[in-house]
């Protein structure tokens, strides 16, 4: 018997992506770019380019959904197809949390069903991990993809679901 899955956001043909914010690097003065797009297969499409100039290096797009009683839960799923590239899934208890709570992930060029242990997700602020414990919390009130490789890049992240199981 396998374990109950719950949609966290599923992309398809009718998705809003404007219920999905962008935030890069020029909120330090970056000049990375990106966008969220849906493709005619209703897929998310987030693409860019991160730049290191003015002390940029990341973009990334963010959700605010209000998910709670995760007591159930164990893992996020993401179903997505990268470009080879690291990725980082970002959550977020409170969207008062000044610290996000991280797990990085690679893609392979396929389509690949990619597990995250929610106990495994660590504090982290401005790139810096936190002296504070994993996420523990009963509910999502944000989540998040974020690219920063530490370098200059084009990127490619086709995203269909995100689930809890």
């Amino acid at each position: 018997m396998s374990t109950p899955k719950t949609n966290l956001f599923n992309f398809n043909t009718s998705t809003n992506s404007s219920s999905w914010q962008i935030i890069n690097d020029g909120v330090m003065g970056g000049v990375s770019k990106s966008t969220l797009q849906i493709t005619n297969d209703g897929h998310g499409l987030f693409s860019g380019h991160v730049s290191l100039a003015n002390n940029g290096g990341f973009a990334s797009i963010r959700h605010q959904p209000n998910f709670k009683d995760l007591d159930q839960f164990t893992h996020v799923i993401l179903k997505l197809k990268g470009d080879q590239k690291n990725y980082q899934f970002r959550l977020k208890a409170s969207t008062q949390q000044r610290q996000s709570y991280v797990q990085e992930f690679k893609t392979n060029g396929k389509w690949q069903e990619i597990e995250l242990k929610i106990s495994d997700f660590y504090p982290q602020f401005r790139g810096q991990q936190l002296d504070m414990s994993n996420f523990n919390f009963n509910e999502i009130q944000e989540m998040a993809f974020l690219i920063a490789n530490k370098k200059e890049e084009d990127f490619s992240l086709l995203i269909d679901q995100i689930m809890l199981r």
